[in-house]
């Protein structure tokens, strides 16, 4: 059962922007599905915010791994019948100073497996389930370097990563087709950049806190009925594509 009848999957919600994406869900009420590889992280940080009396409950997932997203979905279908937001989240990055010329394949593979492939294993696993709720919401965490735009007046320090870069390409144009094929139901799917964010992803050189990058997210997960879909966006409102 659900605290108010409401529940939230977040991905990689053990550390960073993740945990505190599930924080501010659960500082709305939300009953939380904290999921993260880690059993002993992902355990620590339920632990730690039950602590500030928030429902939030661990569930050990690899989005990388078909078997355990296919248990994950049927846990929630088990337990609680019905999902009302999912947040892709878990992401990892290669060497982010590492020249396109000298990108190993395996690396970029690897990048991919979780930033895109795990992300439509995920949505797609989920969907009979968040299709049961009454106001589904669909959060891609994506990067300002997702935009294409936005790599191609990079500076030479951004454009050099090319793997993390292009899978959050990928990442925004996979929102925008599931956003085009859910646009009939009562679905809504966004990508948000969560800005510079001090998380291990950049060896915390970021310059945002991961609360103040898990806003947007939060935001978007409790859109209005009459609020956007396909779209990608900062908390100033949209971004470049």
């Amino acid at each position: 059962m659900t605290r108010n009848g409401r529940l939230a999957l977040v991905t990689g919600a053990n550390k960073g922007i993740g945990r505190e994406i599930a924080r501010g869900l659960g500082q709305l009420g939300f009953t939380v599905l904290a999921s993260a590889r880690d059993l002993h992280r992902g355990a620590q940080t339920v632990a730690e915010l039950a602590d500030d009396g928030l429902d939030v409950r661990f569930l050990q997932l690899d989005v990388t791994e078909e078997a355990s997203v296919d248990a994950a979905a049927d846990r929630v279908a088990a337990d609680f019948g019905c999902l009302d937001v999912l947040v892709n989240n878990a992401a990892i990055a290669n060497e982010l100073e590492t020249l396109p010329s000298m990108t190993v394949l395996d690396d970029m593979r690897r990048v991919y497996e979780t930033n895109v492939f795990g992300v439509v294993a995920m949505t797609n696993a989920m969907l009979p389930l968040l299709r049961k709720s009454d106001a589904a919401r669909i959060v891609n965490v994506s990067s300002r370097l997702g935009s294409i735009s936005q790599q191609a007046a990079a500076d030479t320090a951004l454009g050099l990563s090319m793997a993390y870069a292009s899978s959050k390409s990928a990442l925004n144009a996979i929102t925008v087709h599931y956003a085009r094929e859910l646009a009939d139901t009562q679905i809504k799917v966004n990508a948000c950049t969560p800005g510079y964010v001090a998380t291990d992803l950049n060896g915390h050189r970021g310059v945002r806190t991961p609360a103040q990058g898990a806003k947007i997210t939060v935001e978007l997960a409790v859109l209005a009925s009459d609020g956007p879909t396909g779209g990608f966006f900062d908390e100033d409102g949209p971004v470049s594509w």
